[in-house]
């Protein structure tokens, strides 16, 4: 039979997956001769066979690939050079990076079965991994992939695991992570305080650790990408003390349980909910707090989810075994901050929270936080992305095959950054807010370590258009130095563009209705956006409709105190005195009748720190104040719509036949042909049921379901007649669409209209997912001026891209 030989390129998540080790026993099952590596552009193959059996070897790779690695391209060439006459395993190859980070892997199952089977040699070792799952992105320094780029490097294998890592039959083949009892990292149990416990300890430090939660401590964990503080969930007293430590009033907080029958026991858990849970990915998945049995208010205050995950590492599924109940998992820091990931610097930081400290010698190289999902309208949809997901790169749409290496700096809360090479968008690991020093010391960190780690350094730079965000202004510094050309992207044309960009919405795709809705973005003319039809695609758009401009006395004041919003909202079309004669007796009457409403007259009249907003953020947070949720002020960003859409959600089983609705009109604004939603006779309803002592819960709901079907008939209007639409397609983006409530209604009536309704999954829906909207848009403007007027190429005419 006749041989040849070739090299196959393969490209994807390809390293650190167990992926050569698979390629390896396929190729000797099949009889092939050759051998197998890695480099800086993913796994490189060259073998000897048959063209049959090549042939089948190249889609067997594609097919029986390891549950970690996800394949992005097979290319193979003829080959001429001499090969091994058995087939091998060879040393990595350094270069120029062209392959995928791995995200980080909860712990697997055949390693939870290891730890917890005595007799194994892993048994109750609590940093047992494999190529399926354990640290990547978390201990790199460097790539390739390869221990000695790692924080692992400080651990040489003993000879047992040196045969397993040199074993290409063996699951630990080249897991970078490998390590036993005998060679590899310790736990330590440290105390933080000067409180000593009272009882003796068990030696085994994670007994201890176990048995000190149990007694009521708060302990901190060192986890996968920070450290993280722990606490019995069941347990008020210690919640209480957590909260005052943390400096959190009332965020909710993370849970951890050590399988599923124990959420269930607080939790209704659907097959979506339960895959998710149990994938490599672990996040945190919002639940249902609907269980046999409660948790204390205070783990959750006023809200009706829960967050759960299960056991991400070893460490936490041994401490999870020895305890019968929920732990609060929730990130090790003072609340705002970056988690702590430095051994030193959790004595200081955290001793104001914890008693204790379950550390250990490994070394973390990058922060993560766990990352937050939520299934809604069926779908798995990321809300924060990080541990498990960053920094797994997404494929550009068809058409972006040509745009250059760039970069988006994102916005300001929620921050991510997004790097653009060969086609693919990668995005980081959500950041926090940059306005607090410490994260925005870490964000300058990981644009250093992306670029390390990607071999990347831009050519464009992309900012949001707001002059005072901090990544904005960092983007503007840096394209001075260097003297790159700078794209400002307006917020809530990135938001469509992220939505486009994630759905494979081609380049050259028709313009979109994009429906925005968040809590502020900087507009075109100078006022605050938030509540917004778009027709768009990735290069321009339009602005055609949006919620009705009203006033936000105080400025960021009035982000944090809703009152203000409600004060405004009732008087944009009525004067106080108007409402007081007809609605005084309302408690929300007599409550804002003791605030300075004068003063917020007279900055509303002048305009003085009181800019017009058309925030759907805010709508929320005034209805929430009519209700007496967070009216005076909220204890985090969010809090007063995420109790809004919790009454709400109580109310669709107690008011299941309900069908009113409250009416929003659609106008034209004075002085242009652009449209309004216009929420004033909402506001005539809702007084009128708060008067009639309708219950809360029913208000919400009605509030909820009336906006959605307000925005439906908006879409609707502006694509005109059905049989011939300006556009078919909508992309729902912005921070508001994280109410299960609102987005499951406006996502059902635009399909029921005909529509094609975009929505985000991979990518979160909040500012997190900006970056990436950014990236496409400087990255389709680039490639639009590289075509001339009979579409062949040329170079791109970078200066015309200076402003957006």
């Amino acid at each position: 039979m006749t041989s040849s030989a070739i090299e196959i390129r393969v490209r994807g998540r390809v390293q650190g997956v167990g992926f050569r080790p698979t390629v390896w026993r396929l190729a000797r099952e099949l009889g092939l001769a050759g051998e197998v590596l890695n480099d800086a552009a993913g796994v490189l193959i060259r073998v000897r066979g048959s063209d049959t059996e090549i042939e089948a070897f190249i889609n067997r790779i594609k097919d029986e690939a390891p549950p970690l690695a996800r394949v992005e391209a097979v290319e193979t060439c003829a080959y001429e050079d001499i090969l091994f006459s058995d087939f091998r395993v060879t040393e990595s190859l350094a270069g120029s990076a062209h392959t995928e980070v791995s995200p980080d892997a909860a712990i697997c199952a055949q390693c939870a079965k290891e730890i917890l089977l005595p007799g194994e040699r892993r048994f109750n070792y609590a940093f047992t991994t494999c190529t399926h799952c354990g640290p990547r992105l978390s201990i790199l320094n460097d790539i390739p992939y390869d221990r000695a780029m790692t924080t692992m490097a400080e651990f040489p294998m003993c000879p047992q695991c040196r045969a397993e890592y040199d074993d290409p039959a063996d699951r630990r083949f080249h897991a970078e992570a490998i390590a036993c009892a005998d060679c590899g990292p310790r736990v330590k149990l440290l105390q933080l305080t000067e409180n000593t416990f009272e009882g003796m300890l068990p030696q085994d430090e994670i007994e201890a650790a176990c048995e000190l939660i149990a007694a009521g401590e708060i302990v901190a964990v060192k986890g996968l990408g920070g450290y993280q503080i722990a606490c019995d969930a069941t347990n008020p007293d210690a919640i209480a003390r957590l909260r005052r430590g943390k400096r959190r009033d009332a965020k909710p907080f993370a849970l951890m349980a050590r399988d599923l029958r124990m959420i269930r026991r607080y939790c209704a858990v659907n097959q979506e909910e339960e895959q998710l849970l149990g994938s490599p990915s672990a996040p945190i998945v919002l639940l249902r707090a609907k269980g046999p049995d409660k948790l204390p208010e205070a783990v959750a205050p006023g809200l009706q989810v829960l967050g759960f995950m299960l056991p991400t590492t070893p460490l936490h599924l041994l401490i999870l075994q020895r305890i019968n109940r929920p732990l609060v998992m929730t990130s090790g820091n003072i609340s705002d901050e970056p988690q702590v990931i430095d051994d030193a610097e959790a004595r200081d930081r955290l001793s104001p929270i914890a008693s204790y400290a379950l550390t250990h010698d490994r070394p973390i190289a990058n922060r993560l936080d766990d990352s937050v999902a939520r299934i809604m309208a069926g779908t798995p949809r990321v809300m924060r992305r990080a541990r498990g997901y960053a920094p797994e790169p997404l494929n550009l749409p068809e058409g972006f095959e040509t745009a250059p290496d760039l970069l988006a700096m994102g916005g300001e809360l929620k921050a991510t950054f997004c790097l653009v090479k060969d086609g693919s968008a990668i995005l980081s690991q959500h950041q926090g807010d940059l306005e607090h020093p410490a994260a925005f010391d870490d964000y300058r960190k990981n644009l250093e370590l992306y670029g390390k780690l990607f071999d990347h350094a831009p050519s464009i730079l992309a900012i949001d258009q707001h002059p005072e965000y901090l990544s904005s202004k960092m983007g503007d510094e840096w394209a001075r130095r260097d003297r790159l050309p700078l794209i400002e992207v307006q917020h809530h044309h990135a938001h469509v563009s992220a939505c486009l960009a994630e759905n494979s919405y081609p380049l050259a795709g028709p313009p979109v209705l994009g429906i925005v809705l968040d809590g502020l973005g900087w507009g075109d003319d100078g006022t605050i956006w938030g509540g917004e039809f778009l027709i768009a695609d990735y290069q321009t758009y339009r602005r055609m409709a949006a919620l009705k401009p009203v006033a936000m006395p105080g400025g960021a004041s009035a982000v944090r105190e809703p009152w203000r919003n409600l004060y405004a909202h009732l008087t944009t079309d009525r004067s106080w005195s108007d409402m007081t004669a007809k609605y005084g007796s309302l408690n929300l009457c007599r409550y804002l009748a003791r605030k300075p409403l004068s003063l917020l007259d007279s900055m509303i009249k002048h305009g003085l720190n009181a800019p017009k907003a058309s925030s759907c953020g805010r709508l929320f947070d005034a209805v929430a104040a009519a209700l007496d949720l967070s009216r005076n002020r909220q204890a985090y960003e969010g809090e007063a719509a995420m109790l809004l859409e919790a009454i709400a959600a109580a109310g669709e089983q107690a008011h299941e036949d309900e069908t009113s609705t409250y009416p929003l009109d659609v106008k034209a604004l004075q002085g242009s042909e652009m449209l309004v939603l216009d929420p004033s006779p909402m506001w005539d309803a809702i007084l009128v049921d708060l008067m009639n002592q309708k219950p809360a819960p029913l208000i919400a709901g009605r509030f909820h379901k009336g906006l959605a079907l307000a925005i439906v008939a908006m879409a609707v209007r502006l694509a005109g007649h059905r049989e011939r639409r300006q556009f078919s397609t909508v992309a729902l983006s912005g921070g508001c669409f994280q109410n299960r409530i609102l987005f499951e209604a406006v996502m059902r009536g635009l399909e029921t209209e005909g529509f094609v309704v975009l929505s985000h999954a991979r990518v979160p829906t909040n500012d997190g997912g900006l970056a990436l909207g950014q990236a496409a848009i400087a990255a389709a403007k680039c490639i639009g001026s590289q075509t001339n007027t009979d579409n062949r190429m040329k170079p791109c005419a970078l200066e015309s891209l200076a402003v957006s």
